[in-house]
């Protein structure tokens, strides 16, 4: 092979017993990258999109060509785009402070460490204190703490719809033969 040149595909030496290591490590990467796409500090989407690239490098680029794999890199931004959004537009709805929010991604953090209560009530509890800091009115306090908390769920599940869109439409590439 000249240099400069990206061979199609691994060599085929990493296959175990009639499945390729190529395959395994995409489907951790997959699998990762859901879990890190509803857990705070995980950087699921990308996880998951790093597998989709490496099942199509694993297959030579046969299946999951170019095209497809700029769409699925476009709806894993898409899905970090519209967790954002969601968030400040949940918070702003609501006329909380850009500390609200910023508390909301920290108790989403912190909420870590506490298992799933943790992850639910952490970004109301961590809205609700970042409000506090700006404004000493517990009830509006606690509205943001809602409206960051609903951001927050609501970007989250359109983070996952949207993993599980690129999820989908490379399984589609995977069984759908071309010509």
């Amino acid at each position: 092979m000249p240099s400069g040149v990206i061979a199609a595909g691994p060599p085929r030496s990493h296959a175990v017993q009639g499945f390729d290591m190529f395959w395994l490590l995409a489907l951790i990467l997959v699998i990762v990258g859901i879990v890190g796409t509803v857990v705070p500090g995980l950087p699921g989407p990308i996880l998951v999109f790093a597998g989709v690239l490496l099942a199509a490098w694993g297959d030579g680029f046969a299946r999951i060509g170019a095209g497809t794999l700029i769409l699925l890199a476009l709806m894993t931004i898409a899905a970090y785009a519209v967790d954002f959004a969601a968030s400040a537009i949940g918070v702003r709805l609501a006329g909380a402070s850009t500390r609200a929010a910023a508390g909301a991604a920290l108790g989403a953090v912190a909420g870590l460490f506490f298992g799933l209560p943790g992850l639910i009530l952490g970004p109301f509890v961590g809205g609700v204190l970042g409000e506090l800091t700006v404004r000493r009115s517990l009830p509006r306090a606690g509205r943001a703490g809602l409206a960051a908390w609903v951001g927050f769920v609501v970007g989250t599940a359109l983070k996952l719809a949207l993993v599980f869109g690129v999820i989908g439409l490379a399984a589609l590439a995977l069984v759908v033969q071309r010509g």
